[in-house]
Order: C-alpha cells, then sequence, then structure tokens
C-alpha cells in the first residue's frame, strides 16, 4: 500500500521560506546556528512522529509570533485557522500591556497553565520544541558550552519549567507518550 501525498507539499515548503524569513539574523542561544535550524528540528520531529501537515506547519511557525514581527492573524490569513491556533498555544507573552517585559517566571507559569486544556495537537509541537531544545542543551554541554548562563533564569529554574511542562503534556496518545519519553530521558542526563 502506497501513501500518495506529496513528500514535501508546496504548504510545508511557502511555511519553511516563511519561517526562515521571519527569523533571519537570529541565532540559537549561545551559539552562531542559525534560528530556523529550530524550527526544521522541531518539524521534522513532529513528522518522524506521525502528525499530519497542519501539525507540521505550525512546528514551523511555532516561535514566529513570539519571536518575530509576525501577527496570528498573518499566520491564519496564510496558513489557516487551524495552524494560527496551534501557534497561539505555543506563543508566550512577552510583554505586558505597556510594552515592558514580563519576569521569566510570570512568563512560564502562564504558558504552563494554557498547556492544560491544549489539545493533542499543540502538545506535541511543545514536547517537540522542548525535545530539539533539550538536545541542543546536551549537544553543548557536551562540547563544554556554558549553557546555562545563556538563560534568562538560573539552571534549577530552567530543569523546573522544563520538568514542569512535561507534567503538564500529559496525554493518552502514544506519539506524546515517545515525544515526552524522549524528552524525560535527555532531562534526566543534562539533570545530572
Amino acid at each position: 500500500m502506497s501513501d500518495s501525498s506529496p513528500l514535501l507539499s508546496p504548504r510545508v515548503e511557502d511555511a519553511l521560506r516563511f519561517a526562515s524569513t521571519a527569523h533571519a539574523g537570529q541565532l540559537r542561544r549561545g551559539s552562531d546556528t542559525p534560528y530556523v535550524q529550530h524550527v526544521v528540528a522541531v518539524a521534522w520531529i513532529l513528522d518522524r512522529s506521525g502528525f499530519g501537515e497542519d501539525v507540521v506547519v505550525a512546528g514551523l511557525l511555532h516561535d514566529v509570533v513570539e519571536d518575530a514581527p509576525v501577527t496570528l492573524d498573518e499566520v491564519a490569513a496564510r496558513f489557516g485557522p487551524v495552524v494560527a491556533g496551534l501557534v497561539g498555544i505555543c506563543t508566550e507573552v512577552k510583554t505586558d500591556a505597556e510594552g515592558r517585559k514580563r519576569p521569566w517566571i510570570d512568563r512560564k507559569r502562564d504558558h504552563l497553565a494554557t498547556l492544560s486544556g491544549a489539545p493533542v495537537e499543540a502538545v506535541a509541537v511543545i514536547l517537540a520544541d522542548k525535545l530539539h531544545n533539550l538536545t541542543a542543551i546536551e549537544y553543548d554541554l557536551a562540547l563544554g558550552r556554558d549553557v546555562w548562563s545563556t538563560f534568562h533564569a538560573d539552571r534549577d529554574q530552567v530543569l523546573w519549567y522544563y520538568r514542569a511542562t512535561l507534567e503538564a503534556c500529559r496525554r493518552d496518545d502514544p506519539r506524546l507518550e515517545r515525544l515526552s519519553a524522549s524528552c524525560s530521558e535527555i532531562l534526566a542526563r543534562v539533570s545530572g
């Protein structure tokens, strides 16, 4: 039995180009790696985990509203309301009503509260994001890089947030269980 869906659709290509442009000039924390590498890895993890095109596209776009001058309305107009809804759940509110940067702990607690009722597809994007971030942390630690100083919180707070996110993302879905287990394995290694 063969699957007739394209291996790479024009819509995924459009999302990849959109994300590449939106994140142009941005680098991964504490490195010279272009930021778009992260969203490509997230989309790849989602595809390999068996999620459909909307979720893969949301993986490519999960940080555009949070980290680039892009609105959810723009995402919805170009990629549809399902993708925009998933991106919206993944987006932290970084500034308050007056445009001031919100404290790290407030942003994280609010985002954790959002996850409690999030659909499986949004949870998948969050877990794929965390899996890639944890993989990058482990990779950088193995190279001897001072990873923890690059965060806006101390090591214990960062590790608390990863544990709390995994707890908030518990769902009865085998794809999510695999993502969560992979995150937990790496988290245990980087915590040690």
